[in-house]
């Protein structure tokens, strides 16, 4: 499938290696996956963007995927002042006290187990959703709970990379 840029990804490619590199790490906290998607500036269309996302995101190391996962606000505690940690986690908005307390209790056993936040694609998922992922998932290996994970961040950076190439201008 072809596609052309859009006037955020045309800004995008047009961007000086230092200021993309900020945006990219915007989106993801892997210096990794940010150096292998800026080496391969400029991008004919979003979905070649999309294309080395999911490249890139398969080729990390558990460092580099440690690192990516480093740049998370855990579910239900989303970042002061972040808005895009704020709108993914929209779908906390409305838990109730004993939810939150519960996804708490689970996001401290689960960091205490794996070594790392508990990541998944909060966008549009509800506390309840959440809070029965982070139960099924506990029991996983590190080994499995590091590819969902990596799964998940895929997912997370085609969101935020589709914001990225919507945006008209810088700031918009």
């Amino acid at each position: 499938m072809t596609s052309s840029p859009t006037p955020g990804l045309t800004r995008f490619n047009a961007l000086d290696d230092s200021a993309a590199a900020a945006e990219l790490h915007e989106v993801c906290a892997s210096s990794a996956w940010g150096s292998k998607l800026l080496a391969q500036r400029p991008f004919a269309g979003p979905e070649a963007l999309f294309s080395a996302n999911e490249s890139a995101m398969a080729e990390l190391t558990a460092e580099d995927l440690a690192e990516a996962m480093a740049g998370h606000a855990p579910i239900g505690r989303p970042k002061p002042g972040d808005p895009t940690s704020a709108r993914e986690q929209r779908g906390m908005a409305g838990a109730s006290e004993e939810l939150r307390n519960e996804l708490l209790e689970l996001n401290l056993a689960y960091q205490e187990k794996f070594g790392h936040v508990f990541l998944i694609c909060a966008t549009g998922a509800t506390g309840e959703f959440m809070r029965d992922a982070v139960k099924v998932r506990i029991d996983h290996s590190p080994e499995q709970e590091r590819e969902i994970a990596r799964g998940e961040l895929v997912k997370i950076n085609r969101i935020r990379l589709t914001r990225l190439v919507e945006l008209a201008e810088e700031g918009a």
